[in-house]
């Protein structure tokens, strides 16, 4: 049972620590999303052009209220970015031009 708050009471401050070897962060330019019931899974990965695997290099398991928390504040973002640098053009073709990208036919392991 969630714990009730009085109105006067303070919101928990979180302190977040980023550890010097996370801070310069992983880039990634596709990520494959699947769920079941419990979770949502975003394995994030880099597809470059030549190579024809891409590897999974950060994975993220959260539980579906924090996925929806996580699209809420996402959608915020963009729209706090969209109205200082302008619309982001959303991708109408393939991320890198002559690659298709599929799911292995097995799927993903969740």
């Amino acid at each position: 049972m969630p714990e009730k708050r009085n109105p006067g009471d303070k919101p928990q401050q979180i302190n977040i620590e980023l550890p010097e070897n996370i801070a310069s962060g992983e880039y990634a330019n596709f990520v494959v999303v699947t769920h079941s019931q419990a979770e949502f899974v975003l394995d994030f990965t880099r597809i470059l052009p030549g190579v024809p695997k891409a590897r999974v290099h950060s994975r993220v398991i959260m539980a579906p209220s924090h996925a929806k928390a996580f699209l809420g504040a996402l959608h915020d973002n963009i729209r706090k970015y969209e109205s200082r640098h302008g619309t982001i053009p959303s991708p109408d073709r393939e991320p890198i031009p002559g690659i298709t990208i599929r799911p292995p036919e097995d799927g993903l392991p969740n």
